[in-house]
């Protein structure tokens, strides 16, 4: 019973460390600040175990996905991705590949494994497009949303014990656990509206840091509503759970226009931008070309058929039938 009491108290207390996020830092709208502010929330999962869940997840997407393994192409995203996250608040190491698959697309697993669809680095048009796409996946990782997410369901897990000690509650109680029983790693894809605007938040900051127009990142947002009104029910997968509403939109311009002041001069895209799209669509090809060619059908060279005779000649060569010298029999 004592136990009963106590744990309310408990539980207030983990409520209220897990709900302080780097919201109350006054330094979060300071784009000067970036990198020297906190901007993870509050979990009750250490960093090193984040670190470790996403290695092993990495580790079985590497196994099974599609992997480009062109240097070329790797080493400008990659470049690409890491100059966004020195830019940016994210205090552990990034690793970044390129996945062939053909969504707009890229997700960021926790402890820092990011992964860049093929299909967005077809759509986008300039450099600024995939770094503002990045900056945001980036954004997730520093904020630490999945360990906040995760801390947030154990928390009501716990709170819903009582439950279970309450008659004719015990199947309130399961039903309401296997709802919060996220899936790995399902979980690590979709965030809450205000993970998704703040990782907007973030990311638009980390663009302009790193040297980039954030409107660029708007711009995008108005080519996925084009696409998804030029062809209805295909909102690319990066936007399907919390797409680029109207509000969502104006929101980022906001932001932009009261917290980064105009620059003269910013980075929009790279000669090596265009070298790298010219590069992935002729590995597509080629791998396209491989693949059929491996599933088409083989031509096999017809062998002659040869009538032998258990009867070998010297050299073991069979001497066939019809070649056998004659044999007279003796008549009795």
């Amino acid at each position: 019973m004592r136990m009963h009491r106590k744990l309310p108290i408990a539980l207030t207390v983990m409520m209220v460390a897990a709900s302080v996020s780097a919201w109350a830092s006054n330094k979060k709208k300071d784009v000067n600040a970036i990198g020297d502010r906190r901007v993870a929330h509050r979990s009750i999962i250490s960093e090193q175990k984040e670190i470790a869940i996403g290695k092993k997840y990495a580790t079985e997407i590497d196994r099974s996905a599609r992997i480009i393994k062109d240097p070329v192409i790797n080493e400008y995203v990659n470049r690409v991705a890491q100059n966004v996250a020195r830019n940016s608040d994210l205090k552990i190491p990034l690793t970044v590949k390129v996945l062939d698959d053909p969504s707009i697309n890229a997700f960021a697993l926790p402890g820092g494994f990011l992964y860049v669809n093929s299909g967005l680095l077809k759509a986008a048009n300039e450099e600024d497009e995939l770094a503002g796409v990045v900056a945001h996946e980036i954004a997730h990782v520093a904020a630490r949303h999945w360990a906040s997410q995760m801390t947030k369901a154990t928390i009501l897990q716990y709170a819903m014990i009582p439950l279970m000690f309450t008659p004719m509650s015990f199947p309130v109680y399961i039903g309401l656990s296997q709802g919060l029983n996220m899936g790995i790693p399902l979980a690590f894809l979709k965030f809450s509206r205000d993970d998704e605007a703040e990782a907007d938040f973030l990311g638009i900051q980390y663009m302009y840091k790193a040297g980039y127009d954030p409107n660029a990142y708007v711009a995008f947002f108005g080519k996925i509503v084009q696409e998804a009104r030029s062809n209805p029910g295909s909102v690319p997968s990066i936007f399907s759970d919390h797409p680029p509403t109207p509000d969502r939109i104006i929101k980022a311009e906001q932001e932009i226009k009261a917290l980064l002041p105009q620059k003269q001069e910013y980075l929009v895209s790279t000669s090596e931008f265009n070298d790298m799209k010219t590069r992935l669509e002729s590995v597509m090809s080629m791998q396209r070309k491989m693949e059929k060619d491996e599933g088409g059908p083989t031509l096999r060279k017809r062998q002659p058929k040869t009538t032998t005779s258990p009867t070998t000649q010297p050299s073991g060569q069979q001497t066939p039938e019809n070649d056998k010298p004659p044999v007279l029999k003796r008549r009795d």
